[in-house]
């Protein structure tokens, strides 16, 4: 029988196996302050892949980086109260600059080092750049102002889970000022999909891309989009969010400007992110029972080398055969960049070793022994193809001068199988036609493990009565994602009021 390389599968306990990948894949761990991790090199090797691949995607289209502080005064959040309000209860606070010794010899904080102001530890930049963008910005020949910022983050979150929900956590957020309402439109649509296709063609993670309702919307925002992905348990996971802030914060903040006429306008402002949630995604879209799979354009390595050593002659013979290989596979090019290659020469046993990489999902994984080097071959695991029908292990032996020359075709096909493994399963677990609400209560008391989402049609309510709605979802401890963007045209009623319907929204359980 097939034996896994974790003890806890998904199928069994979700939550138990996603938090057994992050420490068998060597992700992150605890940090001894509650909600913050220590990301170690595989987790943080992948979020720099995704940093990297996603920057080049943002200044792509004209954005520039920059960055700001992480300490934000008080009376700039007071400016905007539906902001402040929206994030007062996660904001941490400074309010001293200095310890001193306790009579004891401990350490307490030094009454008169009491801060003129308290500052704010960044829940996120909207107040602090904007302040910036209204000194920036004074004719119509300064708009566009368009910049992002790499960064980390503090909401203080009360129940936290790594990568998915952290008291600190590392994102990127952009921020664009322009003259018309329009153009800054057209940003918060443009960066939504640009966001829809990294998270497809780079994380390979097929998701749903849409606006989301008003109560959903950032806090100050006109309008909230989103992308939203499908776990293996069926929840939903806000991968990334794109905000049209319209002038709320301009105004808030006297981000004006004067036109071509000579006459003043305040400023249509937008921002989105998107963070190491990501990696939580990839982890929930990829991972299987042996572990996490990362594909392979955000992978550190993509090819990992493990000799096979044993404290015999020969093997100074082949670890110089390995060294060789490792070169020749750096020469390759894949997705338009070298193939990124490790050889592991740690003491581990080389069974500890080649199941190290299996836990942490290196996209191919190669075991190179006596016998392989005096044939010229590789022993070859592909990690999205693990086993054979049999339940054995999927080792194939191969030819060193034709595997060689395959490999960035076969790190496409494994790119491609990833994203196409995700997508089947998202779309057959979004399920339509369902058109009242006694329908819905059935499908969710009768699929409480791995839901998966319901796509039903509203009236697109508002105020009060989106209040009533609300409240009925969340006793189903569901609620709503977003309204795609590719979705059919409204032909029903509203599944929740009876009125006639407007549009399609995607319900479901999500974290």
């Amino acid at each position: 029988m097939k034996k896994n390389a974790l003890s806890i599968t998904r199928a069994d306990d979700f939550a138990g196996w996603y938090q057994q990948v992050i420490a068998e894949a060597d992700l992150a761990e605890e940090s001894g302050v509650r909600g913050c991790m220590i990301m170690r090199p595989w987790g943080y090797g992948i979020w720099e892949r995704v940093q990297y691949l996603m920057d080049q995607r943002i200044k792509a289209t004209g954005h520039e980086n920059c960055y700001f502080p992480l300490f934000i005064p008080l009376s700039y959040f007071a400016k905007e109260a539906e902001h402040v309000e929206g994030f007062a209860k996660e904001m941490a606070v400074v309010t001293h600059h200095r310890l001193m010794k306790s009579e004891d010899g401990g350490l307490v904080v030094d009454p008169d080092a009491k801060l003129e102001e308290p500052l704010v530890v960044r829940p996120t930049s909207e107040t602090v750049i904007g302040t910036a963008f209204a000194r920036w910005v004074q004719s119509w020949r300064d708009l566009p102002v368009m910049i992002n910022q790499w960064a980390n983050v503090v909401r203080w979150e009360m129940r936290t889970r790594m990568f998915l929900r952290t008291s600190e956590f590392l994102w990127q957020e952009g921020h664009t000022a322009h003259a018309s309402k329009a153009e800054a439109m057209e940003e918060t649509l443009n960066i939504l999909e640009m966001y829809r296709a990294f998270s497809e063609n780079v994380l390979a993670m097929p998701v749903v891309a849409g606006e989301k309702p008003e109560n959903e919307r950032f806090p100050g925002a006109d309008a909230t989009y989103s992308i939203e992905a499908m776990m293996q348990d069926g929840k939903a996971l806000q991968a990334g969010t794109s905000h049209f802030l319209g002038q709320t914060f301009s105004k808030a903040q006297n981000i004006r400007f004067q036109d071509k006429d000579g006459e003043f306008q305040f400023a249509y402002t937008t921002s989105w992110g998107t963070s190491t949630r990501l990696i939580g995604g990839v982890i929930m879209t990829h991972g299987d029972d042996d572990g996490m799979r990362v594909p392979p354009l955000i992978a550190p390595y993509q090819v990992v080398i493990v000799p096979m050593l044993r404290d015999k002659p020969e093997d100074e013979e082949v670890l110089a055969y390995c060294k060789a290989l490792a070169k020749e596979i750096a020469g390759l090019k894949a997705f338009d960049e070298a193939v990124r290659v490790k050889l592991d020469i740690s003491g581990a046993k080389t069974q500890a070793k080649r199941w190290s990489w299996v836990k942490k999902g290196a996209p191919i994984i190669l075991e190179i022994g006596p016998r392989d080097m005096a044939e010229d071959k590789v022993a070859m695991i592909r990690r999205d193809a693990l086993y054979q029908d049999s339940g054995k292990l999927d080792t194939k032996f191969l030819a060193k001068a034709e595997f060689l020359p395959e490999i960035p075709a076969l790190l496409a096909e494994i790119q491609s199988a990833m994203h196409g493994e995700a997508k089947q399963r998202l779309d057959g677990n979004i399920t339509r036609g369902v058109e009242h609400w006694s329908d819905v209560e059935r499908f969710y008391k009768a699929n409480k493990k791995y839901p998966g989402w319901l796509e039903v049609q509203w009236c697109k309510a508002t105020g009060d009565e989106l209040e009533a709605i609300e409240e009925r979802l969340k006793k189903l401890k569901l609620t709503i994602r977003n309204v795609p963007v590719d979705a059919a045209a409204a032909d029903g009623s509203c599944i929740f009021t009876g009125k006639p319907a407007v549009e399609r929204i995607i319900i479901g359980k999500a974290y």
